[in-house]
């Protein structure tokens, strides 16, 4: 050290040392000399510094061999002054670095340091140095020195793009790139032709190295043209060497060099590109190998460079990447989905929700390590904004439940480090920065299945809390009450967490202990009767966790001698804690209940051996009320298994011996009410697992309807009908229908009129729908339905208002819950539709208002039942139907004009096999007791007969004769009209014509006679319209023949769909069984008469699209090429006959075709054509924001039908680019749209001579709609102008006009580079199969470069 800080060094004093020295010492000796420098480079004057540099120089190059001790030791002493003195440093340097010469190993590897550690001393010399060296290039024979040189062009490529980037501090600020930039392509053609292919693989990485820091400095132009040749020559290293750090490193830098100057070339090369890289990606990564780290880091640098100029492009290929279930695949993909969301952030905006959706199926993965880099994702995604999006909670999810995994390795050392453990961890540390999730995570912490995730939800919950408590924000304080996930009564949820409690303690001694102490408190909340209540509970559930026998009937003891019995809050209390102790210790409970049912407390007269105080004061009959209220709770929480063997013998006989009917109190009657519901509702959870027959069901039926038969009919004064129908209820199984009229008939008659019994009126009303509903629980059938029904159908028509009002109310209850709970399994008929419909539509002509309005819910509920046995969907909305909800309004005001029309619209939804039903309900209703009903009942039936009376002609008799009998009573004189139903019904027997149903067979041996017999058919049900269409079209003969069948099938349903609209539904019907044939004909026919169909309004008229739409869906996956053909043209075809459904159905639309442009299984390309004209039909009809994010990948998709070269291809080909030009209109002002425009111009040009004239005119319709999007005004008219499909072009003049324009200055301003593009894209012409385009490229490329010379000579 002392040597080092204090040494007065001289230069002869050295070289006389070091002459006499072996190497070892004076590389000893020399990094000496570095270290004083590199500390005291201040203190030494400069004579000292120049014999320094002279003395390193001359050590670094005695040798002419390389020694790299020695000689990297005098290089760095020069490297170390040339920090501060570097002109000196360079005055030495270039004396050995001399023009014409090769240079000592070292001096080159001396400038390179240089440049790196003193980038603004260097850069100024560079321009000479780059100067003297290209020529030594071509000198260079060994590979030493063509590494130091490839180093040294790296390094000085490097400090210029550093000086560059900061010329705020550069002592040269005018310095430019273009001062370089043609000495660095003259040694970046040297060393990437002449040296990239060595065989040495350390100077291939170096050549490497060097190319990708030289790109930036290249001039744009000359980049433009070495990017085809050096991105596949840098990839291709991949396969060569086994250190891919450098490769990736350098293909980062090449890509944001192109990037940089906008480079149309490069997207040429994209599909290498993303498959070398997805490669490197999916690579696995070591993290203890530094290298393989720095390799991963660079590729994905390598996608965050290209997402700037391709992200539409980008983002497909990396989502369709997390299809593939290879676990490699999928990590990787997830790698690189995270690197996009984290650095990408503008970019990704757009395309959040796409992410989000594809995000999912990775998820389902059951690799940890995929589930690792899922976690990764989703952590990014919350970081940026994903999951306050539609369906990020699924994200959250996802965490908490794997967070609430097992942990399978606890007290082990885990062995796989991509296991549980390993993904326990990101999770957890996924979830901590979740900024969006409060005060969602809190909904997690309660459920049982996250148990194990308490503590990473409480890291993250203190995390969130802590930021917003610190930052005072107002969604700190969490009002609970708003929140509808969490139960605002913490009583149930308290008692849980104390048992769950005291068996996690599992210390019997302190759980008796905190029983007697908790019995002990009881007396301190007289006063606080609903706490008191809740004391009682919490005693029951801890002697539920007690095993001391002696214990718990101590404290049984001690709750009924100190209870309170005369209040009702309290009794329920103790009942409550009662129950939850026989859970655990039925037969200790019953006896004890025994016990003190014999004890004295329910004597009335005073004993001298009474033990409990205060007795006297305690009346028997409130104790009686508290035991009886007991037993029920016992019942209710016995255990299944011990629960029926005690239910006669213990529970109903001790019951009963204390209460008589005859003189039980009210309170003791509700409380015996209750006790027997509660015994019932837990009876009938037991019978679901095991046998057990009730013997005392009916005799406890019968003193529940007494108890009803006791309360007055004309008032409601007590809740007795309320709990008597909720245990009515309770006594279901496994039938008690004979009950259900006379609970009815006793709910019925009475009425209210005080306020403070509209509560009790409520509750009674809801008792009384769930006692129907658990009726229909039992049955939920149309039978079923018809069975409860009968209950209540008498009082519909009954004279008193109020009757009417809970009739219809309860009515429309019964079938909304009939509705929400009908599942549809097969095929069932709504036979009692007619009925129901009879009796109840007259009611919404009701003189009362809320008859009116339940009636119009009730017709409203039935139709949609109607709807679903028809097979439509939960969410299907009718238009018909749904028109009848406002008419609740109109209804209020009691207009006859529209009570009447009302009444008549309503049955027009109503089968044709319910028909005969309705009419003869409706007859019954010409009777009825209100006026207005009479009234709607005729109208009805008028409108019914004159509209739908030919179906009826067999029943006339039948209706003349109930009319008869119904005439004969009817007196009013507006009913008296009636006689029209006669007149009709005798019209309807002269002119009744037979109806026949047409029923199409498919085809099955032979067409020509299935044809013939189908010719006949239609003749015989009259359809002349059909079969004048069909002979115009010589249907017939193209369905004899099995090439033109599917031709004679589309003419037959378009026939039919035009002259034959309404036999519609009947033929569908027949007809869609067929699409599961077995047989492909079957299905080929069926299919194609389905996809005409969709191609007419008619099936939306008669709701049959989406039965139609469903079924086509459905064929896009079956095994016949054919059938998916004719089942995508079916899809397109919706766009044309129903454009409101293509407008609805986008997603569906879209994804068909484009399934259908993917098709791998179609030899002809038939599914393909069809996907993309059906794809163009129903682009017409979308919004710009439906098709936004599919517009690049469409474009991608047709792109190589645009040149198939087959013969029989030409209709792909017109297709394909009139669907192009259809995806104009979403492109526009999309650069990545324009981008395509003009990577296709060139090929829409030279098919402006295609030999197919299709061909022709589709390229001149897609230029003209594409010609707004490229961007220029004088190329949108010239193609407006001349570019008709109807209009001949003499191509020569056309060609010769628009290359003036491409090589004038508003255009080369407009869109540089993009004249060189053209050039390359012609070339590529001159082998097309087609000779008419190979000249037109020839004319076209000559024409060009005439033009551009002529220019060029005038300037």
């Amino acid at each position: 050290k002392m040597f080092v800080y204090k040494a007065n060094i001289t230069r002869p004093l050295l070289v006389s040392v070091c002459d006499a020295l072996a190497v070892g010492h004076r590389v000893v000796i020399l990094q000496t000399i570095e270290l004083i420098v590199s500390c005291r480079i201040e203190e030494i004057d400069t004579p000292k510094i120049k014999g320094v540099i002279s003395l390193a120089s001359e050590e670094m190059t005695r040798s002419k061999e390389v020694v790299p001790d020695w000689q990297q030791a005098a290089s760095n002493i020069l490297v170390a002054i040339g920090n501060k003195h570097i002109n000196d440093i360079m005055e030495e340097i270039l004396n050995k670095f001399q023009p014409g010469v090769l240079p000592h190993f070292f001096v080159v590897q001396t400038l390179a340091s240089l440049s790196d550690s003193n980038v603004y001393g260097m850069v100024p010399f560079l321009n000479a140095i780059l100067g003297t060296m290209l020529p030594m290039l071509s000198m260079a024979k060994h590979d030493n020195m063509k590494w130091v040189f490839s180093s040294a062009l790296r390094h000085f490529s490097n400090s210029i793009l550093e000086y560059l980037a900061n010329l705020d501090k550069a002592p040269d600020p005018t310095v430019r790139k273009d001062t370089f930039s043609s000495e660095i392509y003259t040694a970046y053609d040297t060393i990437f032709n002449n040296w990239l292919q060595s065989r040495e693989p350390k100077l291939r990485l170096t050549v490497a190295e060097a190319v990708g820091s030289m790109c930036h400095l290249i001039a744009s132009d000359k980049l433009e043209e070495q990017i085809p040749k050096v991105i596949p020559a840098i990839v291709s290293l991949y396969k060569k060497n086994h250190e891919h750090f450098i490769i990736s490193k350098s293909l980062c830098q090449i890509l944001e060099a192109s990037i940089n100057v906008g480079s149309r070339v490069l997207e040429t090369q994209l599909d290498t590109l993303l498959l070398a890289l997805h490669q490197q990606v999916c690579a696995p990564v070591d993290y203890s190998d530094p290298p393989t780290v720095k390799n991963h880091n660079e590729v994905l640098r390598c996608f965050s460079v290209l997402a700037i100029a391709f992200p539409d492009r980008l983002v497909m290929y990396v989502l369709q990447k997390l299809e593939n279930s290879n676990e490699r695949s999928r990590t990787g993909s997830l790698s690189v989905l995270r690197h996009l969301i984290n650095s990408t952030t503008s970019t990704m905006e757009s395309k959040k929700l796409l992410i989000l959706t594809s995000i999912r199926q990775p998820m389902a993965d059951h690799s940890n390590k995929v589930k690792k880099r899922v976690v990764q994702v989703i952590s990014a995604m919350a970081h940026h904004g994903y999951l306050e999006l539609e369906g990020g909670e699924i994200l959250v999810r996802f965490i908490v439940q794997h967070c609430a995994l097992p942990d399978t390795n606890q007290g082990q050392k885990p062995t796989d480090p991509e296991g549980e453990q390993s993904l326990l961890g990101c999770l957890t540390n996924a979830l901590l920065p979740l900024k969006v999730l409060w005060p969602k995570l809190l909904y997690y912490l309660t459920p049982s299945q996250y148990s194990n995730a308490t503590t990473p939800l409480c890291k993250s919950l203190i995390v969130l809390g802590t930021k917003k408590r610190k930052n005072q924000e107002a969604s700190f304080n969490i009002n609970f009450k708003q929140e509808g996930r969490w139960n605002i009564n913490k009583q149930c949820p308290i008692r849980c967490l104390l048992s769950k409690t005291l068996a996690s303690i599992d210390d019997d001694k302190w759980v008796c202990q905190f029983a007697a102490e908790a019995t002990r408190y009881l007396s301190t909340y007289n006063n606080a009767l609903e706490e008191k209540s809740f004391l009682y509970r919490c005693i029951g559930a801890t002697l539920q966790q007690c095993f001391n026998k002696e214990v718990v009937k101590k404290q049984l003891q001690e709750v009924l001698l100190t209870a309170r019995h005369a209040d009702a809050v309290e009794r329920q209390g103790v009942a409550m804690g009662i129950g939850l102790c026989a859970n655990s210790h039925l037969e200790g409970t019953l006896a004890k209940l025994e016990e003190f049912g014999k004890s004295e407390v329910f004597k009335k007269s005073p004993s001298i051996f009474n033990l409990l105080k205060e007795r006297n004061d305690v009346e028997v009959e409130k104790v009686k009320s508290t035991l009886i209220l007991s037993y029920g709770q016992v019942a209710f929480n016995a255990p299944p298994e011990k629960l029926l063997n005690r239910i006669d013998q213990d529970i109903l006989r001790s019951i009963s011996k204390h209460f008589n009917t005859k003189v039980l109190k009210l309170q003791s009657r509700n409380h015996l009410i209750q006790s027997v519901g509660l015994i019932a509702k837990a009876i009938s959870n037991c019978v679901k697992k095991q046998t057990f027959t009730f013997s005392r069901k009916q005799e406890l039926i019968t003193v529940m309807l007494d108890f009803i038969k006791a309360e007055p009919n004309d008032s409601l004064r007590s809740p007795v009908r309320h709990l008597v129908m909720t245990t009515c209820a309770n006594l279901m199984y496994p039938s008690t229908k004979p009950c259900l009229g006379y609970v009815y008939r006793h709910y019925t008659h009475f009425n209210y009129c005080h306020t403070f019994l509209q509560t009790l009126y409520k509750d009674t009303m809801a008792a009384l729908q769930e006692l129907l509903k658990s009726f229909l629980t039992r049955d939920p059938t149309p039978d079923g339905l018809q069975g409860v029904f009968k209950h209540i159908e008498s009082w519909l028509s009954s004279p008193q208002d109020h009757e009417r009002e809970r009739a219809v109310t309860v009515t429309a209850h019964i079938l909304a819950y009939y509705l929400d709970n009908l599942t549809v399994k097969s095929m069932v008929f709504f036979h009692n539709l007619g009925a129901l419909l009879g009796r109840l539509s007259p009611r919404c002509s009701d003189p009362h208002p809320p008859v009116r309005t339940a009636a119009i819910d009730c017709v409203y509920t039935l139709l949609y039942t109607q709807l679903r046995y028809e097979g439509f969907s939960l969410d299907y909305k009718d238009e018909a139907v749904e028109s009848l909800l406002p008419l609740k309004e109109q209804l209020e005001n009691p207009d006859h004009s529209v009570l009447y029309k009302t009444c008549s619209d309503m049955t027009k939804r109503l089968p044709q096999q319910q028909m005969t039903t309705l009419v003869f309900m409706l007859f019954e209703g010409l009777v009825d007791s209100q006026t207005n009903c009479c009234r709607a009942s005729s109208v009805i039936l008028n409108t019914l007969l004159k509209s739908r009376g030919a179906g009826l002609q067999d029943k006339v008799p039948e209706m003349m004769e109930m009319l008869h009998v119904r005439l004969q009573s009817i007196t009013e004189e507006q009913v008296s009209a009636l006689h029209e139903h006669v007149v009709l019904m005798a019209n309807l027997c002269n002119t009744a014509i037979e109806q026949k149903k047409m029923r199409l067979s498919p085809p099955c041996y032979c067409y020509r006679v299935a044809a013939d017999a189908l010719r006949i058919l239609l003749a015989r049900a009259q359809l002349d319209e059909v079969m004048k269409r069909l002979d115009e079209d010589n249907a017939w003969d193209a369905m004899r023949e099995l090439s033109s069948h599917i031709t004679g099938v589309t003419l037959l349903a378009r026939a039919i769909a035009k002259h034959a609209g309404p036999r519609l539904p009947a033929i569908v019907e027949s007809l869609c069984p067929s699409l599961n044939n077995i047989y492909e004909c079957h299905r080929i026919t069926v299919t194609a008469f389905f996809s005409e169909l969709l191609n007419h309004h008619v099936v939306t008229e008669l709701m049959l699209i989406d039965v139609l739409m469903n079924n086509m869906m459905e064929r896009i996956s079956d095994s016949c090429c054919t059938v998916r053909m004719l089942a995508v043209r079916g899809l397109g075809n919706i766009a044309e006959g129903s454009p409101e459904k293509a407008h609805l159905h986008t997603t569906i639309l879209l994804a068909a075709m484009s399934s259908g442009m993917e098709e791998k299984d179609d030899p002809g390309k038939f599914i393909t054509l069809e996907a993309m004209s059906g794809l163009s039909k129903v682009l017409l009809y979308l919004d710009k924001k439906n098709v936004h994010l599919l517009v690049v990948y469409i474009f991608m998709k047709i792109k190589p039908f645009l040149e198939s070269v087959s013969s029989e291809n030409d209709d792909i080909r017109c297709a394909s680019i009139r669907l192009m030009g259809n995806l104009s209109k979403f492109g526009s002002g999309e650069p990545v749209f324009k981008d395509q425009i003009h990577n296709v111009l060139v090929s829409l040009l030279l098919h402006l001579v295609d030999p197919n004239p299709e061909v022709v005119k589709a390229c001149k319709y897609a230029m003209r709609v594409c010609a707004p999007v490229v961007g220029s005004e004088q190329i949108t008219t010239m193609f407006q102008t001349h570019l008709h499909e109807d209009k001949n072009l003499h191509y020569g003049e056309f060609i010769n006009d628009l290359t003036k324009y491409l090589v004038s200055s508003t255009w080369i301003q407009d869109f540089p580079s993009m004249l060189n593009f053209y050039h390359i894209s012609v070339i590529q012409f001159f082998k097309s199969n087609w000779p008419e385009v190979r000249a037109g490229a020839a004319m076209f490329i000559g024409t060009l470069s005439a033009v551009d010379h002529q220019c060029v000579s005038a300037k």
